[in-house]
């Protein structure tokens, strides 16, 4: 069961508003605050409480910064300093950290200057640093692994920034749109008193870690995160729903993409298939044929869950040289797995099992582990191998 997260962003989103509806939904802030408390970062406090947003109650997330924090200006070098150097987990960091990237790299792109020039302000501030990793840190805690969102509403208006006043969206908002194809609606309603909906760390966020799309999941908790402004007209929140979609390898409604491709860089079709199964592609595989003019080809092959066609075609029409996927259905009889972890006389390793029809027919060691072993005690690695698969099957009865 794999944990998903939508932003059903119909009010737009920001740093605090995400922190929110994560708390709303069930993240705790004891955590929260643990987890930043890895930071070597002070000066600031967090509050959550609960307001209401038109008729809505959610939960508005708070950061007080120390008045002589208010005006300081971090370096991007600085920021990724303190994020590398914190004793927060490898996932976190390595989000956070691409999230202020991206972050610096619009900035230095829109004042025309080099990255490591770019000194935030609004955005390097300590607050959204706080909502940049606590972000991070929360769909660590809660166990999410994928991201979703709704198309994202801009806003109207001017907006005042340390360069002065600008046009909604911000320039840095506008590009981290742009550069991720996001879909942008209009409000819900025709409100000009609306403002800036979706501000730079809410857009950052949002564009580096989701998908522009509803998900097919099933919903166990709904957060909701309040905006700072009190719009009349609707209620200014961003809603996260959260839940689980079960894993598709028992999936009989599956569909079969090919394409034949004979003038495109080799070096992309690793990427590619990355790319194929983080979208959930159930596997790919290429082919070598020949095509028109004997020229050598190769036909790239996608085995995927039929909700997924539109996502998937996407991502081969952008990241290859075809011009025309072919679809087909198809169905798959296939053997369940199940894992188990095992004392043998080498180390403990786990042994994963192919069962069909509720009986066992093979079993095979981990090989992580195993490579482990084969390092750490100076043995072959076959040898490893041998010897845990035939402990394993005397251990299960084989």
């Amino acid at each position: 069961m794999e944990r998903i997260a939508y932003f059903d962003c119909f009010s737009g989103c920001s740093g605090d508003m995400i922190l929110g509806a994560l708390l709303d939904a069930g993240l705790s802030l004891d955590e929260l605050k643990n987890s930043l408390n890895l930071l070597n970062l002070d000066g600031y406090q967090l509050t959550a409480e609960k307001v209401k947003r038109s008729s809505i109650t959610a939960t508005k997330f708070n950061v007080t910064i120390e008045e002589h924090l208010h005006h300081h200006a971090r370096s991007l070098a600085d920021i990724l300093r303190i994020i590398d150097s914190s004793r927060l987990s490898d996932r976190v960091k390595k989000t956070s950290s691409a999230i202020f990237q991206r972050l610096g790299e619009v900035e230095a792109g829109i004042h025309g200057v080099p990255i490591p020039e770019v000194h935030f302000h609004e955005i390097g501030a300590v607050d959204s640093i706080v909502d940049i990793v606590g972000a991070a840190a929360g769909f660590e805690i809660l166990n999410i692994e994928r991201f979703y969102s709704s198309p994202l509403p801009p806003g109207n208006g001017y907006v005042s920034t340390s360069h002065g006043v600008l046009p909604v969206p911000a320039p840095a908002t506008l590009q981290l749109l742009s550069e991720a194809k996001a879909p942008l609606v209009s409000p819900p309603r025709n409100d000009v008193s609306a403002g800036e909906l979706v501000t730079p760390t809410g857009a950052a966020i949002v564009t580096s870690i989701a998908s522009f799309q509803r998900p097919d999941l099933i919903v166990d908790k709904v957060g909701y995160g309040a905006g700072s402004k009190d719009i009349p007209a609707w209620p200014n929140i961003l809603r996260v729903w959260l839940g689980e979609q079960k894993d598709i390898s028992g999936d009989q409604n599956l569909i079969l993409l090919e394409t034949n491709i004979d003038d495109m860089n080799p070096q992309i079709y690793g990427y590619l298939m990355e790319k194929l199964l983080t979208e959930k592609a159930a596997d790919v595989w290429f082919t070598p044929i020949q095509m028109k003019k004997n020229r050598p080809a190769t036909m790239l092959s996608v085995l995927a869950p039929a909700q997924f066609e539109s996502i998937l075609i996407d991502i081969i029409m952008r990241e290859t040289s075809t011009l025309g996927v072919r679809v087909r259905p198809v169905s798959r009889h296939i053997a369940q797995r199940d894992t188990v972890e095992f004392e043998s006389s080498l180390g403990r390793v786990i042994i994963k099992i192919k069962l069909f029809s509720g009986k066992i027919l093979d079993v095979s060691p981990e090989y992580e582990d195993c490579r482990r072993i084969a390092v750490e005690r100076d043995m072959p690695l076959q040898e490893v191998l041998r010897i845990i698969e035939s402990e394993s099957r005397i251990h299960l009865g084989l």
